[in-house]
């Protein structure tokens, strides 16, 4: 076997799949230390759709999907493809067809760095991709690529296995060995943020305690002026 096709790598516990499946996007960037986000030309293609999965990465050539069929043949359950498309939109790297093998094979979504097309049946199909447009041109089938080696994908870099959470606002990665840990602070800080809006719905819109400090420290403030 091709050593740049890796057929088995070590996926994310399915209970913090699960854990993180319950949070958005945007928190776990914030307690990730604001990173891991795709760039935002990778959206999903309608806002209602989510994904939470570990990471099966997926390198090609522009316009190639032949990988993309390969890897498709050992996914598992519950993984979500992300895909290195070159960030290239001369032609769509899957269409229907493939989108449905994903869902009769019970992935979690798909991520892609690319096109797609067959775009209204995919919104009937229901089936999360992500993705960086859509054009109605086909790829070609026979450029080798990898599978299931480290990829960089909207400015990130991700390892197979990583965590994946994709929503309205768009994707990010956390790192295997780190998401566990991070779903306390996760729900601490949906906790806090639940207070705020509440308070603020309550009629307390006060200014909040961390602005004016921030104002003096990057010296828009001089010390002891008020806001």
């Amino acid at each position: 076997m091709n050593p740049d096709f890796r057929r088995d790598f070590t996926r994310i516990a399915a209970a913090t799949v699960r854990d993180a499946a319950r949070y958005q996007a945007a928190l776990l960037a914030d307690v990730a230390g604001r990173r891991g986000t795709l760039n935002g030309r990778i959206q999903p293609l309608d806002r209602s759709m989510r994904c939470a999965g570990p990471a099966l990465t997926i390198e090609v050539r522009p316009g190639d999907n032949l990988m993309i069929h390969a890897a498709l043949t050992f996914a598992r359950p519950g993984d979500v493809l992300v895909i290195d498309g070159k960030a290239d939109l001369s032609c769509a790297l899957m269409g229907a067809i493939m989108m449905n093998q994903c869902k009769a094979r019970e992935l979690a979504g798909v991520v892609i760095d690319g096109a797609v097309r067959d775009v209204e049946e995919l919104l009937e199909l229901g089936f999360p991709v992500f993705c960086a447009g859509a054009n109605p041109n086909g790829p070609t089938k026979y450029q080798p690529g990898r599978v299931n080696w480290p990829i960089s994908i909207g400015g990130v870099a991700v390892q197979p296995g990583d965590l994946v959470v994709g929503d309205a606002d768009g994707v990010v990665i956390v790192e295997r060995e780190r998401a566990a840990s991070l779903i306390p602070l996760v729900q601490a800080k949906l906790d806090d943020e639940t207070k705020r809006i509440a308070s603020i719905k309550q009629g307390n819109a006060a200014t909040p305690g961390w602005l004016e400090p921030a104002l003096r420290a990057a010296g828009v403030l001089d010390e002891g002026e008020p806001l």
